[in-house]
């Protein structure tokens, strides 16, 4: 873990995070608002696994009756095309957004310079949510229940690491224009 997390530090540069932010709001501006509207014309206002934060089994198969052959491929075909790019748009800018400014203002024994490789839990569980999903959603209406039970979970520990990386970035950021005013201050 020590290696990769080193990795990043070594590979991650003021214009790569401005290169990774870039995308990660080009995605946010055009493309999961198409996205969006492509999903509303093919399943409707239908819940999504990938949004909600936890679904049971008996859920995620109501969701898959709902959405009907045509929605039950639609989202078989979003995850293998726009949901494999998606998650390594915002693993990417989080992990060099993080490993840069962490980098600027964490020592280089502290092991919380360990906390850029969060991200890369996050996008292990949404791939894992995305797999056990789709399979579900494929095989319907024939039972996957391990998947089906499992593809819940994945879906919650997404969000918790997700959501947790982005908090580290805040910290990150807090933490470092706390230095560069103390920087200014003693000057």
């Amino acid at each position: 873990m020590q290696r990769l997390s080193q990795y990043f530090y070594r590979k991650t540069s003021f214009w790569v995070v401005l290169i990774t932010l870039a995308l990660f709001v080009i995605y946010l501006v055009l493309v999961l608002p198409a996205e969006a509207a492509r999903s509303d014309q093919v399943i409707g206002s239908a819940p999504s696994p990938d949004t909600s934060l936890y679904y049971s089994k008996a859920e995620l198969y109501q969701i898959a009756e709902t959405y009907g052959q045509e929605g039950r491929l639609y989202y078989v075909d979003s995850r293998i095309t726009f949901d494999i790019l998606w998650p390594l748009v915002y693993t990417f800018f989080l992990i060099n957004a993080i490993s840069w400014i962490l980098n600027q203002t964490i020592l280089e024994d502290s092991k919380l310079r360990l906390l850029n490789l969060v991200p890369l839990a996050g996008i292990l569980f949404d791939y894992l949510e995305n797999i056990a999903s789709m399979v579900v959603m494929f095989r319907y209406p024939t039972p996957t229940d391990i998947l089906a039970s499992l593809a819940g979970v994945f879906t919650s520990l997404k969000w918790v690491f997700l959501g947790g990386s982005f908090l580290i970035l805040v910290f990150a950021v807090v933490l470092w224009v706390g230095v560069r005013t103390s920087i200014i201050k003693t000057g």
